[in-house]
């Protein structure tokens, strides 16, 4: 069976195939130990005359994998069953819930560097997290899980296993005895058999030389001997410029690597001074008859990912005759405990509106919120009949992983002297507080749309209609919608179900953006109006996604209409793109050339700037007769002056 993948509450995947992730069987031979990853590499008699840095190991690993599916980095994945495929080639164990999040709807395909950077983002499964999330199964905590227990966890949690899944599991003589399930063996086999799978890809790459003197993209194996990797070629009687230059290892290691190591064929520099930010002096007006308008109400969040990701809802708006639209975005103020912070309110927030023509794969860019009226962020014009589609974005500056140690747990639920299971105060606070930004609509109810979007975020399932049916009867509903205190009761009896272990509830909370002191820190809550004056638009809340595929390519395109260009001298088919508001800057490259290029970053003399990535020098790769956004950047303080500095370099 193709390899799959199940969560724990833990938040941890554990393997659901059994014979390593490329159908390699496991025997009981198989505890032999094998090189890792670093020292099959250095065994080859070129890599011991040239050491590989960790970048080439990481990019040869790609090439491996990827070669082990397709001919030739140059095709294309064209199916949810490939991605996994070539996932599982390179040692991950991908889960349905991350397939789908690097395939979407409207994914049509994805590239070698696609799947590099899916890599970088997914980190292989480490043997102490496969033993962790075992080990909460253990009751006897003697390294072994009864059959029984085994059998309940693979058929009833995260991605369900079938009866002839779990009885192969439960069937392998080698990690099974006496009713027992062995995971301590199983996951010596596991990784062992991971590192087998490497190492008989990378072997077959470092045999084939054919292969190895194919050109992945701009990457290259690291040694003086081979070719340089392709560049555009220059213009016609112009001189090239070469400077030869050292950076700093300030920022991203992996792109210190690269930098370091390379020649800058040339560069091109941008200089922005920003003011301090005046709130006051607003270019967002409403319209002056905006009261005698026709107006629509939605909600929606941004959610941080472990990898850094930004997902949010997406929404479809129907505007049924020709009318003048007044549409703004910001963040959700809910109600806060007196003295807790409120991190998201600070968070920008934009939305791109994009108009369906024929297929939900071909849509137009029509606008997006530029202008600013303090938090808020809106967009006023004349929009024809039509489908369109609303994408919310933010540009992850400011909405970034929580760095600060919680030093003290929040409690969750307590007991009173009669035993009985309460939920401690502020939880029910917090619950509010999630209520609040899960009723999509704002009628003070959940329906069962409403209740799947979070279902789907905290657990990754969906609530099907007889289990709705369940929930009403036996909690408090209101026109067949779940009531705020039917939430509440909801939570508990899943607290009662758990014995009172918090485990669970906490997995719900860290899905939703909260940290172990109840602060949200992870996740913006916002609400979008819209205005028209000739109907009353429809809108409907379709998606929960990651920010990217359809986005992207609206970011680049508005950036392209709006931005200054500048043209990497003496290579045309390069061009930088740079937009600026008086709220951010965004960059984006445009690589007109039929090769793939390296561009090197460098921000280290802007002035009280913050970028996307959190870093000052970093360097991307632009597929050939492609755009991509390379940065965001903000002002760290906006009551402050901001000079954005930013020199991008062509790297050889």
């Amino acid at each position: 069976m193709r390899g799959r993948a199940i969560s724990v509450s833990s938040g941890v995947t554990i393997p659901r195939f059994l014979a390593g992730p490329f159908g390699m069987a496991i025997s009981p031979g198989s505890d032999a130990a094998f090189s890792s990853q670093k020292s099959t590499l250095s065994e080859s008699p070129r890599s011991k005359k040239f050491p590989l840095t960790e970048e080439e190991i990481f990019y040869m690993n790609c090439r491996a994998a990827y070669l082990t599916v397709f001919k030739s980095s140059l095709d294309n994945i064209i199916s949810k069953d490939q991605l996994c495929l070539a996932l599982q080639h390179a040692g991950r164990n991908p889960s349905q819930k991350t397939i789908n999040k690097y395939w979407t709807p409207q994914t049509a395909k994805l590239n070698f560097d696609d799947f590099c950077l899916i890599l970088r983002k997914e980190k292989p499964t480490s043997k102490a997290e496969l033993l962790k999330s075992f080990k909460q199964l253990d009751v006897n905590d003697d390294g072994s899980i009864l059959h029984t227990d085994l059998y309940k966890l693979l058929t009833k949690r995260g991605e369900k296993m079938t009866r002839e899944e779990v009885n192969a599991i439960i069937n392998l003589a080698d990690v099974n005895a006496d009713g027992k399930f062995d995971y301590i063996k199983f996951c010596k086999l596991y990784m062992t058999t991971n590192e087998q799978c490497l190492k008989t890809t990378l072997e077959k790459l470092e045999v084939d030389s054919k292969l190895r003197r194919q050109q992945f993209g701009s990457h290259m194996e690291g040694s003086p001997e081979r070719d340089p990797s392709p560049v555009p070629k220059p213009s016609p009687n112009i001189i090239r410029k070469t400077d030869q230059e050292s950076f700093s290892n300030k920022g991203d290691t992996r792109s210190s690597s690269l930098t370091t190591t390379r020649e800058f064929r040339t560069s091109v520099s941008f200089t922005i001074t920003m003011g301090a930010s005046s709130k006051q002096n607003s270019k967002l007006t409403e319209p002056n008859s905006i009261k005698e308008w026709q107006c629509v109400q939605s909600k929606g969040c941004f959610f941080l990912e472990e990898d850094g990701e930004i997902i949010s809802h997406q929404y479809r708006m129907q505007i049924a005759q020709r009318s003048l639209v007044y549409l703004t975005i910001k963040p959700l103020n809910l109600s806060q405990a007196e003295g807790k912070p409120s991190p998201w309110l600070s968070v920008d927030t934009a939305l791109y509106i994009l108009k369906e023509n024929e297929s939900q794969a071909n849509l137009q860019l029509m606008c997006f919120t530029e202008l600013r009226n303090r938090e808020m962020f809106g967009w006023t014009g004349e929009l024809g009949p039509g489908i369109y589609w609303l994408i919310p974005s933010t540009t992850g500056c400011r909405l970034k992983k929580e760095i600060k140690p919680i030093t003290e747990e929040a409690q969750l639920v307590h007991r009173d002297e009669t035993g009985e299971l309460f939920l401690t105060k502020e939880f029910r606070s917090t619950l509010s507080d999630i209520f609040e930004v899960i009723d999509l609509d704002g009628n003070g109810l959940l329906s069962l749309e409403e209740y799947n979007f979070f279902e789907l975020r905290t657990s990754g399932e969906k609530c099907d209609e007889d289990a709705w049916a369940v929930c009403r009867e036996n909690f408090d509903t209101k026109k067949n919608e779940l009531t705020r205190q039917g939430f509440m009761d909801l939570n508990l009896m899943e607290a009662n179900d758990g014995e009172g272990d918090p485990r669970d509830l906490w997995v719900t909370l860290h899905s939703m953006g909260y940290n172990k002191a109840l602060e949200l820190t992870e996740a913006c809550p916002f609400v979008i109006d819209i205005y028209a004056d000739k109907c009353k638009p429809r809108i409907k809340t379709v998606h929960m996604e990651a920010c990217s595929g359809q986005l992207e390519k609206a970011i680049c395109k508005s950036v392209l209409n709006k931005g200054d260009a500048k043209v990497m001298d003496g290579y045309e088919n390069i061009i930088v793109h740079t937009y600026k508001c008086d709220t951010w800057i965004t960059s984006v490259i445009e690589n007109k050339s039929d090769n793939k290029v390296i561009i090197h970053i460098n921000n280290e003399l802007s002035k009280n700037c913050v970028n996307n990535r959190g870093l000052d020098i970093f360097a991307v790769e632009v597929a050939p007769k492609s755009t991509m956004v390379c940065q965001h950047v903000m002002p760290l303080n906006e009551r402050q002056e901001w000079i954005y500095y930013c020199v991008y370099s062509l790297i050889s």
